[in-house]
């Protein structure tokens, strides 16, 4: 049977042995070792592959092309006078990277009646507003949906209301092409930090409408309405089940 080896991208993989442990533990005879990669080939040492002279396999900055089934052949004498004997290895090695983590916002607004064009345009302003706000953390907002919905209020009778769901996510998956300009470039820890700046954003809105002695705007915050949800996504390909998994239920 084959053993599953879990490699991240672009990091280096465990030492993969080319021996079993009780015959790790025992003295060999002129031991001659060779690995074969998923294509059937020899692998020799280059820049990506590093064989030691005991026949131990370590896979440099792996990517998902070198996912595959590595196979070793160990050929070896327990004693001089005995023939050779030949021992074959499998590994399944696969390529996991972290899940894709954003946020999800969901947010309502009072709103102009829903066919007029002042919500379309409002729409666009806030979203370049809160792409702003967290473009010095390499994040992006996306709308995910807009819809605009008449809402029986129980003492204000029909109103217009705008529900908006959007995402804040990381731009390091390559999809930046500038690199990170914060101090730390974490992707929990910038996504953190994009999150607190959107909450206050919506405070400071109920705010200035709590307190403003002037007439409501057509379209305003309406206090209370913000959720927010954390959800973290595998990158098609690199899926793993934690049921199927448990020496790695954080991976992708």
């Amino acid at each position: 049977f084959s053993v599953k080896v879990y490699v991240k991208l672009n990091q280096n993989s465990p030492r993969i042995l080319c021996v079993t442990k009780r015959l790790r533990n025992s003295e060999l005879i002129d031991p001659v070792s060779q690995w074969r990669g998923p294509s059937g080939n020899i692998l020799s040492e280059n820049s990506s592959v590093k064989i030691s002279p005991t026949g131990t396999l370590i896979l440099r900055h792996f990517t998902a092309d070198q996912t595959g089934v590595y196979t070793c052949s160990l050929v070896y004498k327990l004693t001089a006078e005995e023939p050779a004997k030949k021992l074959v290895m499998k590994y399944f090695i696969y390529a996991y990277s972290d899940p894709n983590y954003y946020y999800e916002f969901t947010v309502q607004y009072h709103a102009a009646p829903c066919n007029s064009i002042y919500n379309i345009s409002f729409e666009k302003t806030l979203l370049q507003l809160l792409s702003k706000l967290v473009a010095e953390l390499s994040c992006e907002i996306t709308l995910i949906k807009s819809e605009c919905h008449h809402v029986k209020m129980q003492r204000a009778g029909l109103q217009n209301e705008i529900f908006f769901t959007f995402s804040v996510a990381s731009l390091d998956k390559g999809k930046s092409n500038t690199p990170c300009q914060q101090s730390t470039c974490d992707t929990s820890e910038r996504l953190s930090k994009a999150r607190i700046i959107i909450e206050s954003f919506f405070k400071h809105q109920a705010e200035i409408t709590r307190k403003t002695s002037q007439p409501l705007p057509e379209i305003y915050y309406i206090e209370g309405t913000l959720q927010m949800v954390l959800i973290d996504r595998c990158y098609p390909g690199y899926g793993m089940n934690p049921v199927s998994h448990p020496d790695c239920p954080d991976c992708c």
